[in-house]
């Protein structure tokens, strides 16, 4: 069994700026040359990434809007041996297009919860924690923006796993990426988290 990362040097100063992190899920071994995690809020899932595929065997990058978050990862990073690159950004939009169709391995555990669009707008503005969760409208505002570059970022043998709530519409969310982009989308694990029912969705080329 693959450990949690070891986040013992994040204090509790820190989780006022970002999500402590569950566990992360385990993903499949593809020989990856880039992984690319969008929110990496902590940096647990990229460092369980990189202990699962090994940290010499990938370029690990990361991007949040979230300054706290990018520190956090970067020392999440460093404390499990993993050499993770945060970048400061939204999104993909300063490293889209040198990463076009290099990207094996894609994460993305987006702000999924709904509210209003100005609560959205202004939590991705002041890149706070609240930028983590806000996700406007059906919780998906910041996730469409995303799912339209995912097609462009993938490798031939890329892989997309997002995390999505019900409210999000995951039948949607599927019919939508097959539908627009050619890229097939499945629900590889489920389970509860208190009140939200949490999935995971893996997407590839047909």
């Amino acid at each position: 069994m693959i450990p949690t990362p070891d986040l013992s040097h994040l204090k509790s100063e820190d989780y006022r700026h970002i999500y402590e992190p569950a566990d992360a899920h385990e993903l499949r071994r593809l020989k990856p040359l880039v992984c690319l995690e969008v929110g990496s809020g902590s940096g647990c899932v990229s460092a369980f990434a990189g202990a699962i595929l090994g940290p010499s065997t990938a370029l690990y990058l990361t991007t949040d809007i979230n300054p706290y978050a990018c520190r956090s990862t970067k020392a999440t990073g460093s404390q499990n041996r993993v050499p993770i690159e945060p970048i400061c950004a939204s999104l993909t939009n300063p490293i889209r297009a040198r990463l076009r169709h290099a990207v094996d391995i894609l994460l993305f555990n987006p702000p999924y919860v709904p509210t209003e669009t100005d609560e959205a707008e202004e939590a991705q503005h002041d890149a706070n924690i609240a930028g983590a969760w806000a996700g406007g409208q059906d919780g998906m505002e910041v996730t469409d923006i995303l799912l339209g570059q995912v097609e462009s970022l993938l490798s031939e043998k890329g892989r997309f796993y997002l995390v999505a709530v019900k409210q999000n519409d995951i039948e949607g969310i599927c019919n939508k990426m097959l539908d627009q982009y050619g890229l097939k989308g499945e629900v590889v694990l489920q389970r509860r988290a208190g009140r939200e029912h949490l999935y995971v969705l893996r997407f590839t080329r047909q």
